[in-house]
């Protein structure tokens, strides 16, 4: 029996208008203030899913970092009728099928200590079969809606995710943010919420899109056989995505993969899998996507505004 596995990679939830209200804040409890513009929040690793804790309407719990969501979701497991204003007027697409009949409601502020962001929309959805797979309190995820504001440093070293206030062109309100040197980058384009990124594999231009909740890479199988030849497939896999539906795909190892001259990855776990819904879902037409493994290779600055990554290096280690 093929192992089963939880990927959730770019979610798509629609936001509406509303006049619902709630006082209620959404709190890191482990953040450390930089200062008022900064903040650095921990995380751990459940598999390859980074999670942070939070307290949101007096419940404390982990919420998943998804770059890949547009917006913040609540698990409909702990937050029952009582915190749901209204239904949905339309579908919320996952990475397997269409997620049917998602609910919503807003939050007056959504808090990182000193940090507020008011009035951010959110959904909520069953994700009961997410908690029972991966063995955790799950309240949620923070996607797009909250990240856009922020130039968000994901560093898989430390295990924290660095959170710096921007303005409206990008530059950060504080420039003495990190100790250590940015020593590339490459640009990207925002499509709707999604980052994509040009690369290529054996010298063939794609198109990626960059998800944090994507346990594994995915590329797509009608890719160009050229590009193919540089996956080595490995084994089997059944995947669950947020629609609880299983699809089994292939599992092994993608080389070559390049951003420009200078950024470059070793080889990387993948699963070639379809994208067509993906795609019909975005309006993208995407070769692949990245995930765990992309952040696992390099410390990683996501600036949205400036449609912009900037990598920091690994610290060499000592014997």
């Amino acid at each position: 029996m093929p192992k089963v596995i939880i990927v959730i990679v770019l979610l798509f939830f629609c936001l509406q208008t509303s006049n619902a209200d709630n006082s209620n804040p959404i709190l890191f409890s482990k953040a450390e203030m930089v200062n008022k513009y900064t903040t650095r929040i921990p995380f751990k690793l459940v598999d390859n899913l980074i999670v942070v804790e939070a307290e949101v309407l007096n419940k404390k719990g982990n919420f998943i970092i998804d770059t890949g969501s547009e917006a913040l979701l609540l698990n409909k497991v702990h937050f029952p009728s009582k915190y749901i204003q209204s239904k949905k007027s339309s579908e919320t697409s996952g990475i397997i099928s269409l997620i049917d009949k998602p609910l919503e409601r807003s939050l007056k502020a959504f808090t990182i200590q000193s940090l507020n962001i008011k009035n951010k929309r959110c959904d909520v959805l069953d994700l009961s079969h997410i908690e029972k797979t991966k063995n955790m309190n799950l309240l949620g995820v923070i996607g797009y809606s909250i990240l856009k504001d922020y130039e968000v440093f994901i560093d898989l070293h430390l295990n924290q995710i660095t959170l710096s206030k921007v303005d409206k062109y990008g530059n950060k309100l504080d420039e003495n943010v990190y100790l250590e040197k940015i020593v590339d980058s490459v640009n990207f384009k925002l499509k709707n919420h999604t980052i994509i990124l040009n690369c290529t594999i054996n010298n063939q231009k794609l198109k990626f899109g960059l998800d944090t909740a994507a346990e594994f890479n995915q590329i797509n199988k009608n890719v160009s056989k050229k590009v193919l030849k540089y996956f080595i497939p490995k084994k089997r896999l059944q995947l669950v995505g947020v629609s609880n539906k299983k699809i089994e795909v292939l599992a092994g190892k993608l080389h070559r993969v390049k951003l420009s001259e200078t950024v470059y990855f070793g080889p990387m776990n993948t699963i070639l899998t379809n994208l067509n819904k993906i795609n019909i879902a975005f309006g993208t037409d995407l070769d692949g996507i990245f995930g765990y493994d992309f952040f696992a290779q390099k410390r990683t600055i996501i600036n949205y505004r400036k449609e912009k990554i900037y990598f920091i290096n690994f610290p060499f280690k000592r014997h």
